[in-house]
């Protein structure tokens, strides 16, 4: 990962994005970090991340809901005012 300051991403915009394909590049204005540019290829790929690990999450709790005998119908019960 490399950083550069804003001042030198704005002037060279096109060289920044072409090597942002290759490796993150960090922008820094006033010696903090405030944004970050990256390839949509590696934007998807941490974009996905989150949602892979939802699914599997929610498919472990769905077999553990069967495995206890938690049916909708039970759900439904479980739910009703009676």
């Amino acid at each position: 990962m490399k950083s550069i300051d804003v001042t030198e991403a704005e002037a060279r915009l096109d060289e920044v994005l072409e090597e942002a394909q290759r490796q993150r590049i960090v922008v820094r204005r006033e010696g903090a970090d405030c944004a970050i540019v990256l390839s949509m290829r590696a934007y998807e790929r941490l974009r996905a991340g989150p949602i892979r690990a939802f699914l599997a999450l929610r498919n472990d709790i769905a077999r553990e809901a069967s495995e206890a005998g938690l049916t909708e119908e039970a759900i439904d019960s479980l739910l009703s005012d009676d």
